[in-house]
């Protein structure tokens, strides 16, 4: 492209003013021409590599306002929810709509009455235990694509109009990091950077999640192996002036290396820290253990980059689902296991949170081939310290009402997920917020952090049932709290006569006002069992009795309301 023995091409006249067309050419032009606009990548040697930021990024990650890590885990295929979190409050309708693959009772590791996962991931059972675990149920949004492609773009451009090859194309999180960092192609080639890239992503799989208008914010490797190699990696291109007199391109071609020096710079950074952190625990020896050790060390290594995304294949079960959801959630669930308590000798911990999501979920019924096809509505897992307690929350869909297709309907918006993230873990103003998820209003999800300082509709979960609301008793004249050991004293129990109809038995060790409710298993309230004054003493309600409507046969949930005090379990109607 330089020669030294002709500086000026050969112009026919069909090339009239080609040389000024190329001087007008702006950096983001000759990135498209030659196609790597808008993705930030190129090929260097064998690597595709993702450009970071120069120098500007720097010091927009320095002024951050918080030191809040979030790891976002791609579960690439679509995830069964209903083998990931088992309703066992529906366990009968599950287990008839999939006689061959339903996980049995004596396998369902039961984390409260009413939801268990497979004892396979067992493993995420201490971090239950520790406050580290939830799980968000009927995660979809309305109109859900079952198309692995239309359904990837979706969850990460958040463009719910999206349709075949049409839709929005940058990401949530590149509209937010192109908003934090309105300098980040500006004064390439950059000084060397002194801090990790905005983002780092494992699993080249066409992401919209950190793509923005003028380039992608992440620094992207296809695999984990890649990941290890770049690391190591030390190549430099000369931006000498003096190299490029000679060049008809010579502005684009030192720009061009200019970005792939900034991408071995960081190859560098992300060396030196992966140097300096070690990790303290054994990982499993598979790829998604890997990709977690190796963020491990990054991490106590104090890369400084805020946004990780790691991704593991193999979701895609429409045959053969039991073993290979078993072998997939093992690994998820021993290596995230692994990761924290990892992390966790540096005291780390309760600065990583980490979220999983997927195309789509899976239908309740299955196929012919021991598997499940295309659905809607899934689970999303969180895991961390951070969460300040584990919990199943929102709404279960119900399982005995799908569509026409056998498809579980969403509960709960992926978006407002993404926005609670946003807001209340990476302290991003609710009016950007709103603005980076394409104008979608703010809907708090209470995950037991809080940045804004916005209240949330729920403000903790019950142990008996996490779906419920609770709160701690008051005195309404005196707003001090009520003495627990004397509320703790109320003894309530289902109990079923030989008539099988449901009673529940209350033992009140002082006189109040006592109010029962009854809701179904989506939470519904479908009435009033008991709202009168009750003196000291025990008493019997029948519950079919106490309600004016006729109550189908199923489970249910009643909630006594003793002096602000909550209390529930659930009760089987026969």
């Amino acid at each position: 492209m330089c020669d030294t023995h002709d500086k000026t091409p050969f112009k026919g006249l069909e090339h009239e003013g080609h040389d000024q067309e190329h001087k007008a050419w702006s950096r983001r032009s000759f990135l498209q021409a030659l196609g790597i606009a808008g993705s930030g990548s190129m090929l260097l040697g064998s690597q595709m590599l993702t450009a970071s930021a120069p120098s500007p990024l720097t010091s927009a990650i320095a002024a951050a306002e918080t030191d809040n890590i979030l790891i976002l885990i791609r579960l690439n295929g679509g995830n069964d929810g209903l083998s990931t979190v088992i309703p066992i409050n529906q366990y009968d309708s599950y287990a008839n709509a999939r006689p061959n693959i339903y996980i049995p009772e004596s396998k369902v590791l039961k984390l409260t009455d009413d939801f268990g996962v497979p004892s396979y991931m067992k493993s995420l059972e201490p971090m239950w235990g520790d406050g580290q675990f939830k799980a968000v149920h009927g995660v979809g949004y309305e109109g859900q694509s079952l198309s692995h492609f239309t359904g990837t773009d979706i969850f990460g451009n958040t463009d719910i109009t999206t349709t075949g090859f049409s839709g929005e194309d940058t990401g949530w999180m590149g509209r937010h990091f192109e908003h934090l960092y309105p300098d980040y192609l500006s004064d390439f080639p950059g000084s060397r950077p002194t801090d990790g890239p905005a983002a780092l992503q494992v699993g080249n799989y066409g992401s919209l999640v950190f793509e923005g208008e003028e380039t992608n914010y992440a620094f992207v490797t296809n695999n984990v192996d890649q990941l290890q190699q770049i690391a190591e990696t030390g190549l430099q291109f000369s931006v000498d002036d003096a190299l490029f007199d000679q060049c008809m391109y010579s502005d684009q071609i030192r720009f061009l290396r200019g970005v792939s020096n900034v991408t071995n710079e960081y190859a560098g950074i992300i060396h030196d820290a992966y140097m300096a952190g070690q990790n303290q625990v054994e990982y499993q020896d598979n790829a998604f253990a890997k990709q977690l050790a190796i963020l491990a060390r990054l991490i106590k290594g104090n890369l400084g980059t805020k946004v990780y995304m790691i991704s593991m294949g193999g979701f895609d079960t429409h045959g053969n689902q039991p073993l290979t959801h078993e072998r997939l959630m093992t690994n998820l669930s021993v290596a995230i296991d692994n990761f924290y308590d990892d992390i966790a000798f540096t005291q780390q911990d309760e600065k990583v949170l980490s979220m999983t999501f997927s195309e789509f979920g899976r239908r309740i019924f299955e196929n012919g081939s021991n598997g499940t096809d295309h659905g809607k509505a899934a689970p999303t897992l969180f895991f961390g310290s951070g969460l300040n307690g584990s919990a199943f929350v929102g709404d279960h869909p119900t399982l005995d009402n799908p569509d026409g297709r056998g498809n579980l309907e969403y509960t709960m918006d992926f978006r407002d997920l993404y926005a609670t993230v946003l807001a209340e873990w990476m302290c991003v103003d609710i009016p950007l917020v709103e603005q980076h998820l394409l104008n979608h209003p703010y809907a708090p999800v209470n995950l037991g952090f809080n940045c804004s300082g916005v209240d949330f509709p729920d403000i903790a979960y019950s142990d008996e049932d996490p779906t419920l609301p609770t709160t701690e008793p008051t005195d309404p004249v005196s707003e001090t709290p009520f003495d627990p050991v004397l509320l703790d004293a109320i003894v309530h129990k289902p109990y079923y006569p030989t008539d099988s109809t449901p009673h529940i038995y209350l033992e009140m060790p002082f006189s109040a006002h006592v109010d029962i409710q009854l809701y179904n298993i989506l939470g519904q309230n479908v009435g009033t069992v008991f709202n009168e004054m009750m003196f000291e003493g025990s008493t019997e309600i029948n519950i079919r009795e106490r309600m004016p409507n006729h109550l189908s046969t199923g489970k249910y949930i009643y909630r006594i309301n003793v002096q602000n005090q909550k209390m529930s379990k659930s009760v089987m109607v026969a």
